[in-house]
């Protein structure tokens, strides 16, 4: 039994599933700002904050690298109903992605501020530079430069990984493609078309980010 392809019959819905697209590389650039403000925040506690700080970030980095994304996210919309606290498909999946980028991106940036040159931060020291001064003028350029190349990767990363907002009723692209599929029953063209998608949108993102690490902090990326 000899399978047709028959794309004609799936070409109508493209403008849908290019909407989900949008809204993959929404959430994805929603999460992955938050994830990295948070990430900035605790990478400069762990490296810098008194030892309860540096705890509770602990605590916080080791339980969401540690445990599924997808568990993550269950949790945010089934059981924090019951304690009151009810949130739409959309913003579950958009606070669990947030909370993991953070925790990831904790620390990739650690090792960022890590690597900062200590004569550096001594000379901004003997100006007189504050703690946030130092951070704000000598660790976080240093940082954004040598740490560039993995934030871009990270965030190529949670674009792919929206497809998980599907499971929980989000019509992003891989949501989209689903609902297309049960009104085709083309399964073969719908998710070769939806992965040809996902192909453009990270050589595109890839591209942009290295043309932005290029001229914004002088990286050398190659793109892909």
């Amino acid at each position: 039994m000899s399978y047709v392809l028959q794309y004609g019959q799936v070409w109508p819905y493209l403008p849908r599933l290019l909407e989900g697209a949008l809204l993959s590389i929404q959430i994805a650039v929603l999460a992955f700002s938050g994830g990295l403000l948070i990430g900035t925040a605790c990478a400069a506690v762990k490296s810098f904050g008194p030892r309860w700080a540096v705890a509770a970030v602990g605590v916080y980095v080791t339980f969401f690298v540690n445990t599924p994304q997808l568990v993550q996210i269950y949790f945010l919309y089934f059981v924090l109903p019951d304690s009151g606290i009810l949130l739409s498909s959309y913003n579950a999946v958009l606070l669990g992605m947030t909370l993991n980028a953070g925790a990831y991106l904790t620390e990739i940036q650690r090792a960022g501020f890590e690597s900062s040159r200590r004569s550096e931060i001594e000379a901004a020291e003997v100006l007189g530079f504050s703690r946030l001064q130092q951070i704000r003028y000598v660790i976080l350029p240093h940082v954004a430069r040598v740490l560039f190349p993995p934030l871009s990767n990270h965030f190529i990363i949670m674009t792919l990984g929206t497809s998980m907002a599907s499971v929980f009723g989000v019509e992003e692209l891989t949501g989209e493609a689903l609902n297309v599929n049960a009104l085709t029953f083309r399964s073969v063209e719908v998710f070769t078309i939806t992965a040809g998608i996902y192909v453009v949108l990270t050589l595109v993102a890839s591209t942009l980010l290295a043309l932005f690490g290029r001229y914004a902090f002088r990286v050398r990326t190659r793109a892909a």
